[in-house]
């Protein structure tokens, strides 16, 4: 096995049903450009009940139709924000922790102590998390996960990665290997992805390998490291 090998994305996703929400980062192939990107999938209708708002620069979770909200607590949020030098992106409120722990003079491996997985038993559904800390015309990278420690969710197992930005890698990390009942949760380290110097390359290889049925929004950022500007692609499955 080479462990250095730097996977296709598209290939990783392509016949899977269920990876749930994902989120990559890592630096573009020519060098230049960071690259954040965030997608969320659904089975219920409650989950598929949602839409990618950005105001601000921050991304949100947002219902489609309000009058069909069932429960608002897991599936609404602000999936990406700033805070100074930093790029927030989870797939649950603990962006909004991870932020203000940032705002307290905490890292974000002691923020997210205060949190563990999401209460939605059987499923237990991870939180992931990643941060980009720009400084100096380039950028590091963390990821992070909380998962259930066992099949009742007694206990919260926390696992944090750090990552140098190299030119052309980036990595994956999502909630579920695939669908089940109840759905097993991501195994082993974020998985290493090439990322193309095109910010619709990278936006239209992951939307169109995501399952048809079950995807429902992807939002990708490119940041230019040498002036900051940044280009933004959001896709809503309902328009």
């Amino acid at each position: 096995m080479d462990i250095y090998k730097i996977n296709d994305i598209g290939e990783l996703i392509t016949g899977n049903p269920y990876v749930g929400r994902g989120i990559v980062i890592g630096k573009s192939n020519d060098g230049k450009k960071a690259a954040v990107a965030y997608f969320i999938m659904g089975r219920s209708e409650n989950s598929r009940n949602r839409i990618f708002t950005e105001k601000n620069g921050e991304v949100f979770t947002e219902p489609f139709d309000a009058s069909k909200v069932e429960d608002p607590s897991l599936i609404i949020y602000a999936a990406i924000r700033q805070y100074e030098n930093k790029l927030i992106v989870t797939n649950g409120d603990q962006t909004d922790t991870i932020y203000d722990g940032f705002a307290s003079g905490h890292c974000m491996k002691h923020a997210l102590q205060s949190r563990c997985f999401e209460p939605d038993a059987p499923n237990f559904t991870p939180r992931i998390s990643g941060v980009a800390a720009f400084e100096n015309g380039d950028f590091s990278y963390e990821m992070s996960i909380l998962k259930s420690a066992d099949a009742a969710g007694t206990a919260c197992n926390r696992y944090l990665f750090s990552y140098p930005a190299l030119a052309g890698l980036g990595h994956f990390i999502h909630t579920y290997v695939t669908d089940g009942n109840p759905i097993p949760t991501f195994q082993g380290e974020p998985e290493r992805v090439a990322i193309p110097d095109s910010i619709d390359e990278l936006t239209e290889k992951l939307w169109n390998a995501l399952d048809a049925d079950n995807k429902i929004s992807l939002y990708v950022r490119y940041i230019d490291l040498a002036t900051g500007e940044s280009e933004n692609r959001m896709i809503n499955k309902n328009n």
